[in-house]
Parts: structure tokens; sequence; C-alpha cells
């Protein structure tokens, strides 16, 4: 038998889901599955890291692209991080 608190907290949970402007990402490191091999994908503070060649060579690629637009507004920006 579930509580009715329980019950309370999943309906909670379930409103939360549905408003993403609740979300406010400032870090997280993701693995995205690219078309040759796995990519480590970080966000710290508004910085974006991946360790493929394109973004040690030009600071952006295609991985980090992805996951941004995955997330849009959920990404908390530079200046908003302190």
């Amino acid at each position: 038998m579930m509580h009715s608190s329980m019950i309370g907290k999943i309906e909670k949970a379930g409103r939360y889901a549905q408003e993403q402007q609740r979300f406010h990402f400032n870090a997280f490191k993701v693995t995205l599955e690219g078309d040759h091999r796995n990519h480590a994908v970080g966000y710290d503070g508004g910085n974006w890291t991946c360790d493929c060649e394109t973004f040690g060579h030009e600071g952006y690629c295609s991985h980090t692209m992805a996951v941004e637009r995955v997330l849009g507004d959920m990404l908390v920006p530079a200046l908003e991080t302190s």
C-alpha cells in the first residue's frame, strides 16, 4: 500500500518533469555515441569540453552542439553560475 505522502511526491515529480524551466544544469558529463566512437562531453559553468579532435582545434564540435540542442534553455550561462 502506498502512503498518501508518496503519492503527492510522485505527482509533484511529474509536474516538475513537465516544467523544464525549473531545471538549470550547472555542470555534467555525458557520453555521446558518435558515428565512429563514443565521445566524452562536459559542461561546467558555461564552458564546454569534448575529447574529439575538432573540439581540440576549434573549441566547438557537433557533439557539444548536439547536447546543447537537447538541453536548450536548461543550461546555465557562464554569468549565472556564481
